[in-house]
């Protein structure tokens, strides 16, 4: 192989490292929320950017029982939501809003339950180079609250 071609190929190898980075480095893309209760897989979620403000909607809902169906329904409501999430699918529902970048963590926002229909103000830090993303729901201090780490899919 010749220098050149090592040239080339080294920077390809830095072109395609840098975009894998730059695609880990932040909450957007498509997430699997696992139940820190229950440890199971609840939903995909997607996280956009819309003018340097992160929002959150859920795609689908996995692992549902037979009793949550029969419970629930096919198309689960979001029945103890307020104002206009109240009565709406929960698949497609807007669950996270107005999250910013500050310094290495996201925060400035709100989270949705869905299942108790509560907002939490929440904080995001990404983990395992960012494979994995906690979420960090909480009312007053961070210091008291709930997290899940939720993981990246592709």
């Amino acid at each position: 192989m010749t220098l050149l071609s090592r040239l080339t190929l080294a920077t390809g190898l830095l072109l395609i490292a840098g975009s894998a980075f730059a695609a880990s480095d932040t909450p957007v893309g498509t997430w699997k929320t696992i139940d820190d209760e229950t440890h199971m897989a609840k939903s995909i979620v997607e996280i956009t950017d819309h003018n340097g403000e992160l929002q959150a909607r859920i795609v689908k809902l996995l692992n549902r029982s037979p009793e949550d169906i029969a419970r629930d329904g096919a198309e689960p409501i979001c029945k103890k939501c307020d104002g206009d999430r109240h009565n709406q699918p929960i698949e497609g529902m807007n669950i996270m809003w107005g999250v910013s970048k500050d310094d290495d963590v996201w925060d400035g926002g709100k989270i949705l339950d869905p299942k108790t229909g509560k907002v939490y103000k929440v904080r995001l830090k990404m983990l395992d180079g960012g494979q994995k993303l906690d979420v960090h729901g909480y009312i007053g201090f961070a210091l008291i609250g709930r997290s899940q780490v939720w993981e990246r899919q592709n």
